[in-house]
């Protein structure tokens, strides 16, 4: 019985329509009183997707991976804020791929990608950067519990193997070439949506 209803629940989640996402998304911005922009992204922490949405079709789907520690926002807590972002700024216009940054500059370096689950020594921010700035005072805005103080980013990683799994220090962490790709097709102010 338990067998059972774990394998209703896993492929419950696997196959989450693209309207039900969608509406869920839209949902949210509608009980925010903001207008429902017309591309924005919409991170879904249950499954580990990033959702590239416009005009009301879901046009890429990204696997990613959010905090180890799970959701919340308080600085220092090294997990992922729910809410409204926006992306304040990107970082990494035509950089190498795998090129290490440490505190947003370039080091020159370039990563060794781990691609089984292992975890590496280091957190590495590779490749492209979209640094996101909290909407919602309260949830993701304001003293002790900003994003963008808390340097939340979306940002590739050395450690590939584990996307798919929770497992960054808040940020939502991409594969290399999936950065690059999401990076080219958004835009600075684009909203953000992680729920």
């Amino acid at each position: 019985m338990v067998i059972k209803l774990y394998l209703i629940f896993l492929f419950s989640n696997l196959f989450i329509s693209d309207d039900l996402i969608i509406k869920e998304c839209e949902n949210y911005f509608f009980q925010k009183n903001r207008n429902i922009p017309s591309s924005f992204i919409c991170i879904e922490i249950k499954n580990q997707k990033l959702y590239l949405v416009n005009e009301k079709k879901i046009t890429n789907i990204y696997s990613v991976s959010s905090s180890e520690k799970g959701v919340g926002n308080k600085a220092g807590s090294n997990k992922t804020p729910i809410g409204i972002h926006r992306i304040k700024s990107k970082i990494g216009d035509n950089v190498p791929i795998n090129s290490r940054f440490i505190g947003r500059k370039l080091t020159g370096e370039i990563i060794e990608v781990i691609s089984d689950t292992s975890k590496g020594d280091l957190d590495i921010i590779s490749t492209r950067i979209m640094w996101l700035s909290g909407e919602e005072y309260g949830i993701n805005k304001g003293n002790g519990i900003d994003s963008y103080e808390r340097y939340i980013y979306i940002h590739g990683t050395n450690e590939e193997g584990r996307i798919g799994i929770p497992s960054s220090h808040g940020c939502v962490r991409m594969k290399n070439k999936d950065v690059i790709d999401l990076y080219r097709k958004v835009e600075v102010g684009t909203l953000v949506l992680i729920k």
